[in-house]
């Protein structure tokens, strides 16, 4: 199994550590910044072969060049923005796949937030990193891309196993769903979750990974119905208060 480390970076970022016991080889998913990265490598006796970027935003590739320079491990990220990533060794796209030891992820092209944002989908072990696409109850903005292609990755990730684990860039679930409970109160189901999520906040708990099932049940965007209907909610989203 892989073993999977949440490391809060810069100000509500995650950054994933990802280690398989049996190559003995470790990898980081979205390194906002290095030192946290490194520090928790090292607190463990790991050390970092690759990193894994979901997208060329700063706060996901900043920590890259520190790293690299400290462990030599190699970037994957999208071939799609390499112009954008200067860290960037390897390329990849759709339908490619990556692997950590004997583990293996498929590249999914999810565009929207960035024009060539991917996510790396662990089929076999049920477990995803959605960078800024997919958050808990919520999706990411709409920088570089337009609602039919969110709309689509939304339909993609529905699709998956219901137990598939999900792991996003950022600590957005509070916020995400007082959101959903405006467009969507009277489901019960969002209700009880947010009742859940507001006592592991007020602990300072983190709230994800979440699920694939868990997000089907109560995130108004994977739950849209049409790309119009999700253009409707992220613009609602976007000027939300609340």
């Amino acid at each position: 199994m892989l073993e999977i480390v949440r490391l809060p970076v810069l100000s509500d970022n995650y950054s994933w550590l990802v280690h398989d016991a049996d190559s003995g080889r470790t990898l980081v998913v979205d390194a906002g910044e290095a030192q946290p990265v490194l520090d928790a490598a090292a607190a463990r006796g790991w050390t970092i072969d690759a990193i894994w970027a979901t997208h060329w935003h700063p706060d996901h590739v900043g920590g890259n060049a520190a790293i690299k320079a400290a462990t030599g491990a190699r970037v994957t990220g999208p071939e799609a923005e390499r112009a954008r990533i200067d860290t960037l060794d390897d390329g990849v796209g759709e339908g490619d796949t990556v692997s950590l030891g004997a583990h293996e992820a498929r590249v999914m092209t999810v565009p929207g937030h960035t024009a060539g944002h991917i996510a790396f989908h662990f089929v076999a072990d049920g477990v995803i990193f959605t960078g800024d696409t997919l958050f808990a109850m919520g999706c990411g903005r709409l920088f570089e891309g337009d609602a039919a292609q969110m709309f689509a990755n939304m339909q993609r990730f529905a699709a998956l196993p219901d137990d598939t684990a999900v792991y996003c860039g950022h600590e957005y679930t509070q916020s995400n769903g007082r959101f959903a409970l405006s467009v969507d109160g009277a489901n019960a189901a969002l209700v009880e979750r947010m009742a859940q999520v507001d006592a592991q906040r007020a602990e300072g708990e983190a709230t994800v990974p979440t699920t694939i099932g868990a997000e089907r049940a109560t995130n108004p965007f994977l739950r849209a119905g049409s790309a119009e209907e999700l253009a409707r909610l992220r613009a609602g989203k976007d000027a939300f208060k609340g």
